[in-house]
Order: structure tokens, then C-alpha cells, then sequence
């Protein structure tokens, strides 16, 4: 075992498999928390503290944590929907960040999103024909009309909708209607990379998993790589390749997932892990309860984030941050006990 930064370790061992589609190094979002008449700046929220990670092409990225961890604000920074405090985002090697608006509006085309609420995300005066085709407008890939709506209505049925949902408008389908053409939307330009942040979590069960069953299909016909934002294990474990666990704005673990479910290392992972609803009475197992709530995000404690709410903790906990280390192949965690 040993320990070094996790940006070398990770490329160490990932390019040597696989192309990577994106790469995070030491990325930060802090956001100023002012008070008093003069707006003075008394802290700070670290909303996202220095994550890095890599994402192969092809795979479906999980990120999970409990709500306010920083999962969105992470994905925000991925489409540079805002800017971030210090550190890099590189798609196919080139960091967003550095990008002027021009080249930015280009590089897009390569990166869309799903959002959480399909009834919040789709302009109620715009025809479904309208909202799906807007893409092709914009960057003037179809000019012809004819053309755009026969794109347009291949599209809907892709999703599995019907192409006279063309004329139709946003308040007249269900949820799980709107969060299919707002997944049309986002493969209009065929993207290489989708964000979903929460794409199911405000769905039924039962449209829940044929959304699911959507995604996995749609990978395998555009070859397309997921990020997964979600605080549903059970789904993140069902969808995705690899997952990271966030806690209070940093990763503190990073496995394969069937390796993560099988061997979780991190106390905070096991917590989450056993609170997943078993539908078996005879393989309950006893769950984790945490003690405590969410350290304030202002004034995080020393040392390990995490140790406040941790039974094992000990001395060194509260005094010294705890570094990702390599505990075996592609399997990372942050953490003094569990290493």
C-alpha cells in the first residue's frame, strides 16, 4: 500500500486500459457566505473540494452522497454553468476552463444533461417538435424544416414515444413522458458525454426502472458515457460501471461497483450501503445508523470531514486529512482506519 495524490494514481492505472473522455484534477468550488450591511465575507461553503477523477469512455460514472454533498454543484462545474474556484475539467484532454466563449459553445455539443425535474426543465409554451429540434437550430446543423422534424420524430420514437408527440405540448404528458423527451433533447447533437443529475429520482418505481432500462439501450446505440448523480444506491448500483462517494465536498471512496457493494471500505459507504431497503425479510442485515447530522458546511471540522459522525475514529482523525489511497486495483479510499 501507499499514498500519493489520486489524480497520478488514477491516470496511472486507467490509461493504460482505456481513452479517457474526462478528467477532473483537484477541482474547488467555494462559495462566499457575506452577512452585515457591507456584505462582508465572514466564510466560506466548500461546495466542491478539490475532486479529482477520471472517466473512460463508453462507461456510466456513478456519483452518490447525501443531499447538500456537493453532487450538483460538481456537475455544474462540468458543463461550466459556473466557474470554479481553482483546479482543471479536460474533455478529450482540453480543459474547459481555459476555453473562450466561442470554442466553449463548440465543445458542448459534446456534453449534455438530464435534469432532476422533467416538469421544470421543458418551456410550457414550446411544442414537444420545438424543444426537441431547438439544438439543431442553434447550431445550424439542420436548416431545412422538413428535415429537422423527421430528426426530431426518429427521436421520439428512440425514447419510445409516439412522432405525432410532435404537436404536442409539456403539460400533456406524464412524468416519465417528460423525462424521455428531455432525454431526446439531449441526444439531438449526439453527444459523447450525458450528465444525469437525479434523471429518476422523481419518477414512479415502476417508470423509474424503464427509464433505467432507456439509458442502458441508448449507451449501447450512440455510445454514449454517463455521469450518474443520484443518492439511490440501489439504482446507481443497477446502472453503473464505477462509483465515487462524496462527503461534504470531497470523494472518500472510489471502486468498481460490484467491488464497492461487495467490499466497502469507508464507514460512510457502509452506512449508505446498509440502508438500502432489503425486499427480503430472511436477509435483513442490521443497519448503520450515523450519529449526528451533516457537519456545517461553513465550519467543517478539522482533520476528516467525516469524524464527527464516525465510530472509529481516533486522534489523528481530528488533526490530519486523509489522503486517497490505493487499497487495490482501481478500489480507493480516504480514510486512516480502513487503511
Amino acid at each position: 500500500m501507499f499514498t500519493v495524490g489520486i489524480p497520478f494514481l488514477i491516470v496511472k492505472v486507467v490509461s493504460k486500459v482505456s481513452n479517457v473522455l474526462l478528467e477532473t484534477v483537484e477541482l474547488k468550488k467555494y462559495f462566499e457566505v457575506k452577512s452585515g450591511i457591507f456584505s462582508k465575507i465572514k466564510g466560506y461553503i466548500r461546495a466542491v473540494d478539490g475532486i479529482s477523477l477520471l472517466v473512460k469512455e463508453g462507461e456510466t460514472f456513478g456519483l452518490v452522497g447525501e443531499s447538500g454533498c456537493g453532487k450538483s454543484t460538481f456537475a455544474r462545474l462540468l458543463l461550466r454553468l459556473i466557474e470554479p474556484t481553482s483546479g482543471e475539467c479536460k474533455i478529450e484532454g482540453i480543459n474547459i476552463f481555459d476555453l473562450k466563449p466561442t470554442e466553449l459553445r463548440k465543445l458542448r455539443r459534446n456534453i449534455q444533461i438530464v435534469f432532476q425535474d422533467p416538469f421544470a426543465s421543458l418551456n410550457p409554451k414550446m411544442s414537444v417538435g420545438k424543444i426537441i429540434g431547438e439544438p439543431f437550430k442553434i447550431y445550424k446543423i439542420e436548416t431545412s424544416v422538413i428535415r429537422r422534424e423527421e430528426r426530431v420524430k426518429k427521436l421520439l420514437q428512440t425514447v419510445g414515444l409516439n412522432k405525432d408527440d410532435y404537436y404536442r405540448y409539456p403539460h400533456e404528458f406524464s412524468g416519465g413522458q417528460r423525462q424521455r423527451i428531455c432525454i431526446a433533447r439531449a441526444l439531438a447533437l449526439k453527444p459523447k458525454l450525458v450528465l444525469c443529475d437525479e434523471a429518476v429520482s422523481a419518477l414512479d418505481v415502476s417508470i423509474r426502472s424503464q427509464i433505467l432500462n432507456l439509458l442502458k439501450d441508448l449507451q449501447d446505440e450512440y455510445n454514449l458515457t454517463y455521469i450518474f448523480i443520484s443518492h439511490d444506491l440501489s439504482v446507481v448500483k443497477y446502472l453503473c460501471d464505477r462509483i465515487g462517494v462524496m462527503y461534504l465536498g470531497k470523494l472518500v471512496e472510489l471502486a468498481s461497483s460490484e467491488e464497492l457493494f461487495t467490499n466497502p471500505i469507508h464507514p460512510y459507504t457502509k452506512a449508505l450501503i446498509s440502508s438500502i431497503p432489503e425486499p427480503d425479510p430472511e436477509n435483513v442485515k442490521d443497519r448503520i445508523i450515523l450519529k449526528g447530522d451533516i457537519p456545517n458546511p461553513i465550519k467543517p471540522p478539522s482533520g476528516c470531514s467525516f469524524h464527527p459522525r464516525c465510530e472509529f475514529y481516533r486522534e489523528i482523525c481530528k488533526n490530519e486529512m486523509p489522503n486517497m489511497q490505493l487499497i487495490k486495483d482501481d478500489h480507493y479510499v480516504a480514510c486512516h482506519i480502513s487503511t
